[in-house]
């Protein structure tokens, strides 16, 4: 017999899978809705030393005490950490874990770092021992959308919804790693921005992380509905936890190519020569052979980028060539490493923008009054605050293939990093955008929707076309087509700068 055992999200105990878990009864599998010390009950007092430890302990006491022969830990939002925790310290006993609407979580970090509310964020972040409220009503959507939810089930969420013990938000995952061996599924909510889509182009794309869901391990199914299923599809719910158990779903598989390597290793499109490069912190300059100030060019890249990946981006065979490029045709090329390791990271990440380029504005090779900024893939986001309020320095914005919104399901990067929202709302530089034919689907939404709202507002924007190119077309299609876009989009930039 297969015993499922519920963990739900912030704020919410056992009661949310109610119908859910009698579903699954009626299916013959035993069902554990947990209500985890001090959340989802008004009553109960959490007590100061409650965290995520607490609930992990709670989890294992459980599991120890289940005599099915096959146990799968289900974990929603929150609940997916101490599920991860108690996995890890009985993995022996845990069939498969089940994540629903959630990303994996990674060990030694807390749970805040995937918290969707920015404001909760910041919260901690400044006074990390303060209560966390429940969500006013009617706001519940800033923590994942509440499509399909009925009204009076909407009404008792709002109702019964209880403070989160700080503690477990704030307290790191401790992980061996066994966890992260153990049959996963993943049960994508498809209003609320997840799909099977979504992580094939994340895996499509190539950064590691992601490479790991092509492992035979991993299974993801789809529900049409918002991040809170047990309420919203409580039987459709069920139906995907048996075929979760049941080993079924959908395989994602690594995208055909011509190359072992994972693309952010391949060579630059074209063989640019060394030039002399300065590394002063997170920042290098590549310096062009003219003496003098000269204009700069800031590459910035995007992520996340896990914080102990080798190499860099800026130690990349990708911005090594831009770097190369740049300087080789006459001015600074600039590239960074940015502390962009997790969808909540952008206002980080934008701190460090900024310092790089008042480091690079202030050395006396550079001419600071002619400063580019160029942006690409998710690094785009960062665009937003220089199109909100562009310094007269800043000659020129540019992008390639970028996001220049939050993807479906990036809850946790803050509103404020959306170009759509900001471009053409100031007077500022011009935009020179490069544009893949063959777009991740979801990165061309934005585009499409950033070009209409520069067309409403009056922006510049120059659209450079590369038909036939895919995302990251600077490594992964070496043709001559890409070598015309490159030199193009290079040359754009620089007229703006030497104008």
């Amino acid at each position: 017999m297969t015993a499922f055992v519920l963990v739900s999200d912030t704020f919410t105990g056992g009661w949310v899978w109610e119908e859910t878990a009698a579903r699954l009864r009626e299916a013959g599998a035993e069902a554990y809705p947990v209500t985890l010390r001090g959340m989802g009950d008004r009553r109960a007092e959490a007590g100061p030393g409650t965290g995520l430890e607490t609930h992990i302990e709670e989890l294992v006491r459980l599991v120890d005490g289940i005599t099915a022969t096959e146990v799968v830990l289900v974990g929603h939002g929150y609940g997916l950490y101490p599920v991860f925790g108690a996995a890890d310290r009985r993995a022996g006993r845990v069939a498969r874990i089940v994540s629903v609407d959630t990303g994996p979580p990674q060990g030694g970090e807390g749970a805040v770092r995937s918290v969707p509310d920015p404001d909760v964020r910041e919260l901690l972040s400044e006074r990390p021992d303060a209560a966390v409220p429940p969500p006013a009503p009617g706001t519940w959507a800033r923590w994942g959308s509440v499509e399909g939810i009925p009204a009076d089930a909407l009404a008792r969420l709002e109702r019964e919804a209880a403070p989160q013990p700080v503690r477990t938000l704030t307290e790191p995952l401790h992980l061996t790693g066994i966890a992260s061996t153990l049959p996963t599924t993943g049960v994508l909510c498809t209003a609320n921005g997840q799909s099977i889509a979504m992580v094939e182009m994340a895996v499509a794309a190539g950064p590691p992380q992601f490479r790991v869901f092509t492992e035979d391990r991993f299974r993801f199914l789809e529900l049409a509905t918002g991040h809170w299923p047990m309420l919203s599809a409580p039987g459709e719910l069920a139906e995907a936890l048996l075929r979760a158990a049941a080993g079924e779903g959908h395989r994602v598989t690594a995208p055909e190519s011509d190359h072992e390597q994972p693309s952010h290793l391949l060579p630059f499109l074209v063989d640019v020569p060394e030039r002399p490069r300065d590394r002063v912190g997170r920042v290098d300059l590549h310096l062009p052979d003219a003496g003098g100030p000269r204009p700069a060019v800031v590459f910035v890249h995007g992520g996340p980028i896990e914080p102990d990946r080798r190499p860099t981006p800026r130690d990349s065979p990708f911005f090594l060539g831009y770097g190369r490029y740049a300087a080789g045709a006459g001015v600074v090329g600039v590239t960074a490493d940015l502390r962009l390791h997790g969808l909540a990271d952008y206002p980080q990440a934008a701190q460090d923008l900024a310092d790089a380029v008042e480091q690079v504005r202030a050395d006396p090779r550079v001419d600071g009054d002619r400063i580019a900024i160029w942006f690409f893939s998710t690094g785009g986001l960062l665009a937003a605050d220089w199109l909100a309020a562009p310094p007269s320095w800043l000659r020129c914005v540019a992008a390639n293939y970028p996001a220049l919104a939050p993807l479906p399901g990036w809850k946790a990067v803050e509103p404020r990093f959306t170009p759509v929202a900001t471009v053409g709302t100031a007077d500022g530089p011009p935009f020179v955008l490069t544009r893949a034919g063959l777009e991740h689907e979801a990165i061309a939404a934005t585009v499409e929707e950033f070009l209409a709202a520069a067309e409403k507002r009056g922006a510049d924007v120059e659209i450079i076309e590369a038909p036939h190119a895919h995302h990251g077309f600077e490594l992964v299609d070496p043709t001559d087509e890409s070598r015309a876009v490159l030199e193009r989009s290079m040359r754009a930039v620089l007229a703006h700068l030497t104008r």
